[in-house]
């Protein structure tokens, strides 16, 4: 096993990590606004919606 080798794969698995962290981040999100949209339509609400007490 060269120097090189072990560098090229560090950075290799390095960009795979980086990249399945955006992605399963990305569908994460899409996963909780599809369950926020769903939540939402069966009429309930967000606390941070609310409004009429002053709190």
């Amino acid at each position: 096993m060269t120097h090189a080798f072990y560098v090229y794969a560090s950075y290799g698995f390095a960009a795979f990590v980086t990249v399945a962290v955006i992605l399963w981040t990305w569908a994460d999100g899409r996963a909780r606004r599809r369950e926020l949209a769903s939540l939402e339509a069966a009429g309930i609400r967000r606390r941070s919606a609310r409004t009429g007490d002053g709190q």
